[in-house]
């Protein structure tokens, strides 16, 4: 298991009602961490939608989490 950081933006950010959190996390790959924190808020927004960060740098969804890391989940935004 690996301790990660995880920052939620905009609509994602609504949906788990917090900006951030720390969580343990057994994922194989991004996508498995997106999809177990999707089950878990209750997220609308299909990885394919999606944009994934780790550590300020934009990531593959195959990748594997680090321990210790900072893991982002970007959704389209519009603006206006």
């Amino acid at each position: 298991m690996s301790r990660l950081t995880v920052l939620y933006f905009a609509s994602l950010r609504d949906a788990a009602g917090v900006a951030s959190e720390s969580v343990e996390a057994d994922a194989a790959d991004l996508r498995a961490l997106y999809d177990s924190l999707r089950q878990r808020h209750g997220f609308a927004l299909p990885v394919e939608r999606l944009r994934v960060a780790v550590d300020g740098a934009f990531a593959r969804w195959d990748e594997a989490p680090r321990a210790g890391s900072e893991v982002a989940f970007i959704p389209p935004v519009s603006g206006g």
